[in-house]
C-alpha cells in the first residue's frame, strides 16, 4: 500500500506541476500568437466559436491566459495521455480500463493532430515528446503489473483528465487567440466526457483500497485482542 500511495502522489505531482502552473503563470503575450478572424474561428466549428465568444464575455475582468503556453501544455498532456493509454491497452487486466485505453488512444491522437495543425498555422512550437516528469510517470506505471497496475493506472488517468479539463476550460474562456480558444472549446466536451467515464472506475479502485485498509486494521485489532487475552 505504501508503494501505491507513493506512486499516486507522484502521479498527481507530475500531472499538475507542468500544465497547470504554466497556464496560470503565462499571462503575457505568447510568441507566435496572432489575432484571428471570425472566419478562422468558424473554420474550427461555428458552435465552438460562439461558445468562445459567450464565455469570453462572461469572463469579466479575469486575466487572459497565454495561448502559446496553453498549446505547449496541451500538446504535452496529449502526448502523455496517448503514452499511458498505450500502457493501459497492453497491461490492464480490467476490461473497462482496456476499453477506456483504446478510446483514449483514438480520440487523443486525433485531438493531438488537430492541435499540431493549428499550432503550425500560428507558428507555435510544440513539444515532440512528453516532458521528463511525464516520461518518469509512464516509466513508473510500466514497472507495475496486474491489479497493482490497474489501480495506479486508473488513478493516473483520473488525475490527468482533471488537469486537462481545467487547462482547456481556462483557454476556452480566457484565451486571446480566437482560433486557439475555439479549438479548446471544441475539445473540452470530449475531455469532460473522458473524465466522466474514468471517475467511477477510479473510485471503485479507491474504495477497494479503503476496504483493504479497513480490513487490515480490523484484523490487526482482533489479533491484538486475542494476544492480550
Amino acid at each position: 500500500m505504501k508503494r501505491i500511495q507513493l506512486l499516486t502522489a507522484l502521479l498527481t505531482l507530475i500531472a499538475t506541476a507542468s500544465a497547470s502552473a504554466q497556464v496560470q503563470s503565462g499571462t503575457g503575450t505568447g510568441t507566435g500568437t496572432g489575432t484571428a478572424t471570425g472566419a478562422g474561428t468558424q473554420s474550427l466549428g461555428g458552435r465552438a466559436g460562439s461558445q468562445v465568444q459567450g464565455r469570453a464575455q462572461g469572463a469579466g475582468n479575469r486575466a487572459a491566459v497565454n495561448d502559446a503556453l496553453f498549446a505547449a501544455a496541451a500538446a504535452d498532456g496529449g502526448l502523455t495521455e496517448v503514452t499511458i493509454s498505450q500502457l493501459g491497452q497492453q497491461k490492464a487486466t480490467d476490461p473497462e480500463l482496456k476499453r477506456f485505453s483504446e478510446q483514449m488512444i483514438e480520440e487523443h491522437t486525433r485531438m493531438n493532430a488537430e492541435l499540431k495543425a493549428l499550432a503550425a498555422q500560428k507558428g507555435i512550437a510544440l513539444p515532440q515528446t512528453p516532458d521528463f516528469r511525464s516520461q518518469f510517470c509512464a516509466q513508473s506505471l510500466a514497472g507495475l503489473s496486474g491489479a497493482e497496475f490497474d489501480k495506479c493506472y486508473a488513478k493516473a488517468q483520473l488525475v490527468v483528465h482533471l488537469d486537462s479539463v481545467a487547462l482547456f476550460e481556462a483557454e476556452a474562456t480566457r484565451g486571446v487567440d480566437r482560433d486557439v480558444a475555439a479549438l479548446a472549446a471544441k475539445a473540452l466536451p470530449r475531455i469532460q466526457e473522458h473524465l466522466k467515464m474514468i471517475k467511477p472506475i477510479a473510485k471503485r479502485y479507491m474504495n477497494e483500497g479503503e476496504n483493504e485498509s479497513e480490513g487490515s486494521r480490523q484484523g490487526n485489532g482482533t489479533r491484538t485482542g486475542r494476544s492480550a487475552n
